[in-house]
Parts: structure tokens; sequence; C-alpha cells
């Protein structure tokens, strides 16, 4: 689906999240949640939140699913 391919915005994905936009960046700093600097500010694709969302090894850079 290409709307999963999406780029957000760290409001977009906390949005999405339903947290704070801190819990977000911490995510993202700690590797946990993928997602790009671009400048100064973060961007994430749609389809790796709701990955990371599910739990998904994909979301995580493994690009196997064990489950």
């Amino acid at each position: 689906m290409a709307e999963d391919h999406e780029v957000l915005t760290t409001d977009e994905a906390a949005a999405l999240l339903r947290v704070s936009t801190k819990t977000v960046l911490a995510l993202a700093r700690s590797g946990s949640l993928p997602g790009e600097k671009v400048g100064r500010a973060w961007r994430f694709v749609k389809s790796d939140v709701l990955a990371y969302v599910r739990g998904s090894d994909e979301a995580r850079g493994a690009g196997t699913n064990d489950h």
C-alpha cells in the first residue's frame, strides 16, 4: 500500500503511536524505532512505525520474522 510508505514527522509518528514526541525521539535514538534525521528533524516511514507496533522484527532491522 502506497500510504504505508508515507513519511511522517515526529509529531505524526507520536500521534500514530499515541505516545509523546519525547518517547518517539528516545525510541529513534536508541535504534528501536527506524527513522532518519533530515537536518535537525527526524522522519519516519509509516510502514516502519506500524511494524514497530506489531512487534515485527523488520522494524528492528533484522529482516526476518521468526514469529
